[in-house]
């Protein structure tokens, strides 16, 4: 058998074979592009800064020149990336190769050349990687996952508001139960994913920069009189816009990244929950799928449109909450002041993320198809009179009635009931004619106490 090259079709994962095109707004900030990226505008900010802190050696750069270090981050490209793993072959070092191609671009300008010696100057490996991590996962969440979530609560409070007065048959452990609304259900979702979008959006991304153990060993032996966590502080929280972390060892611990983590799988939780009940809906008919020309259901059963943006939704939130699930509580153990069974998991973080997204887009794409089927629902409602037995029997209590539960237990309990069956029971009870008339012209679709006003409200 041929080996054959690297492709779409021969890729390992998915996300970069049949789903590439759907997760590719998280490419250039989860990949190894997007982390060498980040690297060099760490490296690039701390050396600038160190240029500003009025050390006799460091002059203050002109304009120019932070101008054309700035530039090599912002327009860093793929044969930059690759400049740089050329150098690794070398150095067999990933840090390190950034350093040496940073120090290239100094060549041709005077200013730089001199000052070559403090591009990673004090720093450990983890000092630049942790910081891009964190970067790395700021710019993901503000400019892919929260607009993705984002997309699904607008659609979903539209549902909400517009479904708000559709009646609809509840069921509890699966058996007939008092009415609701479509609007009401899917208000629920909105309420609870709004909550977690919140936590998400909410964790605030650590980072260090503090030396081999977290001491600023050799930052104090090159200048002992320098505040250098102050300095370090400034750098983390004014230049690179992150949270400072003042106590680590050697590396940055990754709780606020287990935290991050640890949200979104709450919210991911909330969205598999809502595309099962989808597809529960779907299967009694309370939705249609619009349909797409050229679409097959089944390979051999002609009639069926299934609900695959559902299933697929849930399954990549499963995925993706395993990932996130594993990084979250690996990535805050690690023996002693460092070993290296964070570096190789941390290159997963595009992985799970990436199952997240594609989770969002499916189920986005599902609830685009919905259409709502009144006539299922009023059906549905039409078939089950027992649920106006809370209403009656409730009513009874109000009023005093012998053993109201009791009778309406004997009454309905396993037996079929229709609207003639449960309004001659109401008929025949020594009610208050307002209250008997209010029960009567009761009907399963209208018993949805406030339901609708609670969809609005959304």
């Amino acid at each position: 058998m041929s080996v054959p090259t690297l492709s779409a079709l021969s890729a390992l994962s998915p996300l970069d074979g049949r789903y590439a095109a759907r997760v590719a707004a998280l490419r250039p900030l989860m990949s190894e592009f997007g982390l060498m990226q980040r690297r060099v505008q760490v490296e690039i900010e701390w050396f600038i800064a160190l240029t500003d802190a009025g050390f006799t050696e460091l002059a203050p750069l002109p304009e120019v020149s932070r101008g054309h270090l700035r530039s090599l981050a912002l327009r860093f490209s793929e044969a930059d990336a690759q400049a740089i793993k050329d150098i690794e072959r070398t150095t067999n070092h990933d840090v390190k190769a950034v350093e040496y191609w940073l120090k290239a671009r100094f060549k041709g300008h005077a200013e730089l050349e001199s000052r070559g010696e403090f591009v990673h100057f004090a720093c450990t490996s983890e000092d630049i990687n942790n910081t891009s991590h964190a970067l790395m996962l700021k710019a993901a969440r503000e400019q892919v996952l929260l607009p993705a979530v984002d997309r699904i609560i607008t659609k979903l409070r539209t549902m909400a508001v517009a479904l708000a007065d559709q009646a609809m048959l509840a069921r509890t452990h699966g058996q007939t139960a008092s009415p609701t609304t479509v609007g009401k259900e899917v208000a629920n979702v909105v309420a609870r994913l709004v909550t977690a979008r919140a936590r998400i959006a909410d964790v605030k991304l650590l980072a260090k920069m503090n030396g081999a153990v977290g001491n600023y060993n050799a930052h104090l032996a090159a200048y002992p009189d320098h505040d250098w966590p102050a300095f370090s502080r400034r750098v983390v929280q004014e230049r690179l816009g992150l949270d400072f972390n003042p106590y680590t060892t050697q590396i940055e611990p990754h709780d606020a990244m287990a935290e991050l983590f640890d949200a979104m799988t709450r919210a991911n939780t909330i969205l598999i929950d809502w595309s099962r009940d989808v597809w529960g809906y779907i299967s009694l008919g309370y939705f249609k799928q619009r349909l797409k020309d050229g679409e097959v259901g089944s390979s051999t059963m002609p009639h069926k449109v299934n609900p695959i943006d559902f299933e697929n939704a849930e399954g990549n939130f499963g995925l993706g909450n395993a990932l996130l699930t594993h990084l979250s509580q690996k990535l805050p153990i690690s023996r002693w002041q460092r070993d290296l069974t964070d570096s190789t998991v941390l290159r997963n973080m595009g992985v799970a993320l990436g199952y997240v997204v594609l989770g969002l887009d499916s189920l986005a794409r599902g609830l685009d198809k919905l259409e709502i089927n009144p006539a299922a629902l009023a059906a549905d409602l039409d078939h089950a009179w027992e649920v106006m037995a809370e209403a009656v029997q409730t009513v009874m209590r109000r009023h005093g009635l012998p053993e109201p539960y009791e009778q309406l237990k004997a009454f309905t309990r396993g037996q079929p009931m229709t609207r003639e069956l449960m309004q001659g029971f109401v008929a025949a009870l020594a009610l208050p004619a307002e209250d008997k008339a209010r029960l009567l012209a009761m009907t399963p679709a209208s018993y949805t106490g406030l339901a609708a006003t609670l969809a609005r409200g959304v």
